[in-house]
């Protein structure tokens, strides 16, 4: 676009001045001051919530076109470094004028109306954009259909802004897998540290989010893959309750696992986006009513902890880094201190020694056999099996397969039968999901909890080179288990590396989690933006 209608755009976007982060939402009252052409928007696209960009626009303060142009002028400033975007929708602007044409008449859809949202690049959408899951192999994809949470976000009215970068093949690539980088995109960075691991596989659609380069994000998660890059982003990332958010559309891992989820800033912001994504999907078979009560209020509750009791999972996770120990004991007395009953030992088992006896083959099967339904049905000039992938790769081994990378996961996988209704196959699976399960809810049976807190993850390492001590997953057991897991900021290490904090539950106790989440970010407000 021409640099005069950019200027012009930009100009279009007021500045909201919030003197009430802290109140109800219905409470909540915004002044504006426009600002002149050229004004840096970063505090303004940093700090405005959902609500408040919707309250700004029903008062003719700001238009979804000035709004969608600024964050399309932020990714052109900031994605040369970070890498966390893979293209912007051509269609957006249009899509932002019809919402303020909506608008106008009074004919809103609702709070996501003209908010622009970015999708990870695992995502269909039948449009000009590519769904590639990081990979060249799936440029010529043409997806015949939006996936179902996407056409969810059009039926809200929300601005489909573009796909943000990811571990190429969500992750579930190579053992040498680096974290945040894909064919398509390259190296997503840290914002917080542009040499510092971003955590993958949604990794891109995190450091979207902590950058503002959108309003929120989508990520996707199999084991970690929105909750570990968000705490590493000082982000909030929801994994919901499998089936959710539905799967449909959206290229797989492991049907039993993968939980499409939203990352954001505020917890305000996400657990609104979780309302417009979730929903029955009938083409997914494991699609669940996710009981999200229709009433925001309901979720963001300011005093949701008072009453409530939180065990407080420690085992395996400290004494590692003196500074993230610090932070969590910092938050096990703020949750004390807002009247919860806080309960030490609510530590979940480890379910490493199941991972190379159930896990692998359980997952390696499922892979085959969802990723060749998905490779089967979509239409377009790519391989359309498991086996055509992987001599796709050794074909363009020097595009897909730089050193350290190999290929090994998706021939493992390939070396399974893929059937489901293998009675070994179903045996693995079995095991795990009793399993994880019972790791959960045993510990809260036990404690009579109402969910547990723990540290999300340590600090991010080095991008080249760099272990953690042997951290035990905060993710693995709610993954394998299908149970939600909220991260959300909790501080920061003296080199300003964000820290996060977990909170997890049983099945469909997302509504909870969300209320007790919110409530801690009230309290605390430790998100800080990038200083980039």
């Amino acid at each position: 676009m021409h640099k005069s209608n950019r200027n012009r755009l930009r100009g279009a976007v007021a500045l909201i001045a919030v003197t009430c982060l802290a109140a109800p939402l219905a409470a909540c009252t915004v002044s504006v001051e426009v600002p002149k052409p050229g004004t840096d928007m970063s505090k303004f696209l940093d700090e405005m919530t959902i609500p408040e960009l919707q309250r700004a626009m029903d008062e003719d303060k700001l238009d979804a076109v000035g709004l969608t142009q600024a964050y399309l002028d932020r990714i052109e400033e900031l994605n040369p470094r970070l890498h966390a975007i893979v293209q912007t929708n051509p269609d957006a602007l249009d899509l932002a004028r019809e919402s303020d044409e909506r608008r106008r008449s009074d004919e809103s859809r609702g709070p996501l109306d003209g908010i622009p949202v970015l999708l990870k690049e695992n995502m269909d959408t039948a449009d000009e954009q590519t769904t590639t899951a990081g990979s060249t192999a799936l440029s010529g994809s043409t997806p015949a259909q939006d996936a179902f949470l996407v056409q969810k976000l059009r039926d809200a009215g929300a601005i489909i802004l573009g796909k943000t970068n990811l571990s190429e093949w969500s992750n579930f690539y190579s053992s040498r897998q680096i974290p945040g980088w894909s064919a398509i995109g390259g190296q997503t960075r840290n914002p917080y540290d542009l040499e510092r691991n971003p955590c993958g596989s949604s990794s891109g659609a995190a450091v979207a989010a902590a950058t503002a380069l959108a309003t929120v994000t989508i990520g996707t998660d199999t084991d970690g893959s929105i909750t570990c890059p968000a705490a590493s982003a000082s982000t909030v990332g929801i994994k919901p309750t499998l089936g959710t958010v539905s799967r449909s559309g959206v290229i797989p891992i492991t049907s039993k696992h993968d939980s499409p989820g939203p990352i954001a800033r505020t917890v305000t912001d996400a657990a609104i986006t979780l309302q417009v994504i979730a929903g029955v999907d009938d083409a997914d078979g494991d699609s669940v009513d996710g009981g999200l009560p229709e009433d925001l209020d309901e979720m963001l509750e300011q005093n949701a902890l008072r009453g409530a009791r939180i065990g407080v999972w420690r085992e395996g996770h400290e004494g590692m880094d003196d500074e993230a120990d610090d932070a969590f004991d910092m938050s096990v007395e703020v949750i004390r201190g807002m009247g919860a009953e806080v309960v030490e030992g609510a530590d979940l088992a480890d379910i490493g020694s199941l991972l190379q006896t159930d896990l692998l083959p359980a997952v390696l099967t499922e892979f085959k056999h969802d990723l060749n339904g998905y490779l089967a049905s979509t239409p377009g000039d790519h391989p359309r099996d498991l086996t055509e992938l992987i001599a796709y790769n050794q074909e363009n081994a020097d595009i897909e397969l730089p050193r350290p990378l190999e290929q090994d996961y998706l021939l493992m996988a390939d070396e399974t039968d893929g059937d489901l209704d293998d009675p070994e196959y179903r045996a693995h699976r079995a095991r795990l999901t009793e399993w994880a399960q019972e790791s959960v809810d045993d510990v809260l049976r036990e404690h009579d909890l109402d969910a547990i807190i723990t540290l999300s993850d340590l600090p991010a390492l080095p991008l080249e080179g760099g272990e953690h001590p042997p951290f035990q997953s905060s993710t693995r057991n709610t993954s394998v288990a299908g149970y939600p897991h909220i991260t959300v900021p909790t501080g920061f290490t003296k080199s300003v590396l964000p820290l996060g904090i977990s909170f997890i539950g049983t099945r469909l106790s997302d509504a909870s989690l969300i209320s007790y989440a919110y409530a801690y970010e009230q309290a605390t407000g430790a998100r800080r933006a990038p200083s980039l």
